[in-house]
């Protein structure tokens, strides 16, 4: 293959894994803007650096290696500056929270943000992505045995996040409002079609 042909073929590949990129960054800084700046940033230092990738090596775990770097040389960044707020942003902070979102998924994300950026970050690459546990240790520069630990141990505090007191109460409180719609309407429930409203 011709040098011209590879460097073709690594910009389809790197493209190829942009909503890969784009997910991660989302879910590390939770913030789209930010997290497209990371993804350009990441992008533009591959396409820059596509000649020292080896191409027998998994192109996907080179590039979270790089993104994981940006990351580490962004949160660095942040608190040396401090961090700043869009006017929208502002705007919104003050608005109650949609009570239309999926409660679980509100519990998980609720869990997930937080856990440590380590522990977050395992979680993301493993469970979101699907890597392998060595793919992992490579791109957070760490020994696969503390990849293991941080996974665990985030495993545990989501399952204590996500069984959390207030949680139960709040699951607590709708089994008991559908008792009580049971014991008030009996006929109406007999006879409901139960198909989803669409």
């Amino acid at each position: 293959m011709t040098t011209v042909a590879a460097q073709t073929d690594v910009k389809k590949r790197i493209a190829d894994e942009l909503p890969r990129l784009r997910r991660y960054a989302r879910a590390l800084l939770k913030n789209p803007d930010r997290a497209d700046d990371l993804v350009q940033d990441t992008v533009v230092r591959a396409l820059a650096k596509a000649h020292l990738w080896q191409p027998d090596t998994d192109l996907r775990a080179w590039l979270f290696t790089l993104m994981h770097n940006q990351y580490v040389n962004f949160v660095r960044k942040s608190v040396r500056e401090g961090s700043q707020c869009s006017i929208e942003a502002a705007y919104d902070l003050g608005k109650p929270a949609s009570q239309t979102d999926n409660l679980m998924l509100r519990d998980f994300k609720r869990a997930l943000d937080a856990l440590p950026a380590e522990q977050r970050s395992v979680v993301l690459l493993i469970g979101l992505e699907g890597l392998k546990y060595e793919d992992v240790a490579d791109i957070l520069n760490v020994p696969v045995g503390t990849v293991r630990s941080r996974l665990s141990r985030a495993r545990e505090a989501m399952r204590h996040l996500m069984d959390s007191p207030e949680r139960q109460s709040t699951t607590a409180k709708q089994r008991e409002r559908s008792a009580i719609l049971r014991q008030r309407a009996p006929l109406a429930l007999e006879f409901a079609d139960p198909r989803p409203l669409a």
